[in-house]
């Protein structure tokens, strides 16, 4: 795989590699995903937006320059917006890869933050010297303005010109609770969903606050995802009871939807609307209650992304994957191309037991 440097959310030549519930892969273009949908199927995407929540400023005891990547929060209330989880880097930017970012000066519990605009206090150290719990002071109307005046989307180093917040935005972007984009998003337009219609297909959203995808560190990495929260309205509730009925499949546009639904069915293996915090970390001994494939875009073994594709297809299947990936030379990160993922079809011996 290669990185994909260029911010085009819908690149003509975006590439689509399928696996079928068998384990049997095939190439296809991108722009044929929706062909891959028969009718009662229901597919469901994350409708969050994505922040501008990286910020620059200063470690007001030193004088250091320092930059800010909020990267979770416990609620979606948009007027809760005082308390973040935040990893903090030394001076630099995103053209500095993130694992060669420089640490923060020593954070303790009472710093001050100087953040443009705003203000923030290091509550406490979460067991790492980058990552913290920030409380903001000001009103939520003036930590809001300021995170628009003031922050950027989260970059990383492999595209090297400075993102605008459109270029993180995904078409059905509604509430601005995401730290990083939901790009498995990004394969959606106002057309295909208007195709999948045409074809009998169902479309619903949900809202999760996706969070970061590196800090940089490999020990905090694996501590990734962090607690998300999401909220599943009564009408993709209803919708995936429909589907299911109608003997339709679930059919997931990216990571974060599959999290949110798992978690939701986690107690009855339903589908609850409501709000709720993810907490689970999905991986090859999930069992999966609700969705029957997967949209995402392609991602490195060493992710958490990667892991959770894990659920959807056993391990010599994943190989297989990677293996095809690299070869064909996709590209990969929120830009990159794409893959769909049926659920591995359980042998008659497996489902017996």
């Amino acid at each position: 795989m290669i990185a994909a440097q260029a911010p085009v959310q819908r690149p003509r030549d975006a590439r689509l590699l399928i696996v079928d519930g068998h384990g049997h892969i095939r190439h296809a273009a991108r722009s044929e995903f929706v062909e891959l949908l028969n009718a009662h199927d229901l597919v469901i995407a994350n409708d969050a937006a994505t922040l501008p929540a990286s910020l620059h400023g200063r470690h007001a005891a030193s004088g250091a320059v320092v930059e800010v990547r909020l990267a979770a929060r416990a609620s979606l209330d948009t007027a809760d917006v005082h308390r973040f989880v935040a990893v903090v880097f030394g001076a630099g930017d995103f053209r500095t890869r993130t694992e060669d970012r420089p640490l923060p000066p020593e954070l303790a519990p009472g710093d001050r933050l100087e953040l443009g605009p705003l203000s923030a206090t290091v509550e406490s150290l979460l067991d790492h010297p980058r990552l913290v719990s920030l409380h903001f002071d000001s009103p939520a109307r003036d930590i809001w303005a300021g995170l628009a005046a003031h922050g950027r989307p989260i970059q990383y180093a492999h595209v090297p010109a400075p993102l605008a917040l459109w270029d993180v935005w995904t078409p059905i972007a509604a509430m601005p609770v995401a730290f990083e984009p939901p790009s498995a998003g990004f394969v959606l337009d106002w057309a295909s969903i208007r195709a999948m219609q045409r074809r009998g297909v169902a479309f619903a959203t949900l809202t999760l606050a996706a969070g970061i995808s590196s800090t940089g560190d490999a020990q905090l990495d694996r501590r990734l995802p962090f607690d998300e929260p999401y909220r599943i309205p009564a009408t993709a509730a209803a919708a995936i009871l429909k589907a299911r009925r109608q003997g339709g499949r679930v059919v997931a546009i990216g990571t974060t939807v599959v999290r949110a639904l798992e978690h939701a069915a986690a107690r009855d293996g339903v589908v609850h609307p409501g709000e709720a915090l993810a907490n689970q970390r999905l991986g090859p001994a999930s069992s999966l209650r609700v969705v029957d494939a997967i949209l995402s875009g392609t991602h490195e073994p060493d992710s958490s992304h990667y892991q959770l594709l894990r659920a959807f297809a056993d391990d010599v299947t994943m190989a297989e994957v990677t293996a095809a990936l690299d070869a064909h030379a996709y590209r990969t990160h929120e830009f990159g191309d794409s893959i769909f993922i049926e659920r591995r079809v359980r042998a008659a011996s497996q489902a017996a037991a």
